[in-house]
Order: C-alpha cells, then structure tokens, then sequence
C-alpha cells in the first residue's frame, strides 16, 4: 500500500510539474509555443513522461481550463458571499473577475484560448457551469422579467464585457489593471446594471 500512495504522490507531483511548466512558457512566450518537447526539457523528463500524464497539447490546455474555471468559481462565489445587495454583488463580481485575470494571466490566456465557450462547452465541463451558475443568479435577482432567453442574453452580454475589457488590457501587455481600467470596469457595469431590464 505504501509503494501505491509513493507513486500516486510521485504521479502527482510530476502531473503539477508538466502544468507549472506549461504555465511559464505561456507567460514567457504565449500558448502557440507550448509544445510536448519544450515541457519534457523544461521538467528534465522524457516525451513518454509527459505523454503518460497527459495524451496531447490539447489535453494539457483542457486542464489549464478545468483548473481556471474552478479557481474563478471560486473567487466568484467568495465575492458574491461577502455583500448582499444584488447590484454591489454583481459589481464586486466584475472587479473580482478582473482581478482574477491579472493574478492567473497564463490560466486566462489558455481558458480563453478559443474565445468564450459555448454551451455545449459549459454543460461538458462543470467548472465552467458553476462559474456561469454564479454570475447568472445575480443576474436574475436583478431581472424583473426572469425569461430563461433573456437571462443568458443578459449573462452572455456581461461575459462580453468582462472577457472584453480583459482581453483588451491583456494585449496591452499591462501586469495589472490599472485605476483607469478599473473605472472603464465600473462604468460599463454600471451601464449594464442599470439597463439590465430593458
């Protein structure tokens, strides 16, 4: 049983070498030049090493959105917990997904890869369905009209402004978002709160 758990822990600590790996070669020099070699050299290990943990590319940015989408879950929902004014909720939100974005920048740039995911993509994978659960009962809370239509055209719409206004930032290559930035934030969901029942 101990040989077990040595090569469970042993598994695991080469499967969070691959991804830190992964991660820095993003940071450094962007997704499209990850490659299965480039990771095996960074870790020290042979390509059936990194093969074994995981099958392709592919595979390992599947990972990086899995693993993204749980974290921004997460601050999402420590966010929301901590007001309970549903406008404040949903402004505090934004901020906190901006937030996010700068802290995890390699995470975002893979979670986004593709651009925002569709809903096939969000029903197949349950990180990013908890994180749209989250974002999407505020929204409701602010809606007069609870229509199952309207309600995603409002979340997608608000999923547009933040991926948006982050991806802009992003290309500007600034570490962190600035007051200016922030304040473009504020006021975009400001505007869309305040329109969210037209």
């Amino acid at each position: 049983m101990l040989v077990k758990t040595d090569r469970q822990k042993q598994k695991e600590l080469t499967k969070n070498a691959i991804l830190k790996a992964t991660e820095q070669i993003v940071l450094q020099e962007g997704w499209q030049a990850v490659s299965i070699r480039k990771i095996a050299d960074a870790i020290g290990y042979s390509l059936p090493v990194v093969y074994n943990h995981f099958e392709s590319k592919d595979a390992i940015q599947g990972e990086f959105v899995k693993q993204g989408f749980l974290m921004l879950a997460m601050a999402m929902q420590s966010t929301k917990e901590k007001y309970t004014n549903p406008e404040e909720q949903l402004t505090q939100m934004a901020l906190s997904y901006f937030e996010f974005a700068f802290s995890n920048a390699a995470y975002y740039r893979m979670m986004f890869g593709l651009g925002i995911p569709n809903c096939q993509k969000a029903r197949e994978i349950t990180e990013i369905g908890n994180f749209s659960c989250n974002l999407i009962e505020v929204i409701s809370s602010l809606m007069e009209d609870t229509d199952e239509q309207r309600k995603f055209l409002k979340f997608h719409t608000l999923w547009s402004i933040l991926h948006g206004l982050t991806s802009i930032n992003m290309v500007n290559l600034t570490a962190a978002p600035d007051e200016m930035q922030q304040q473009i934030l504020l006021d975009a969901i400001q505007g869309f709160i305040k329109n969210i029942n037209r």
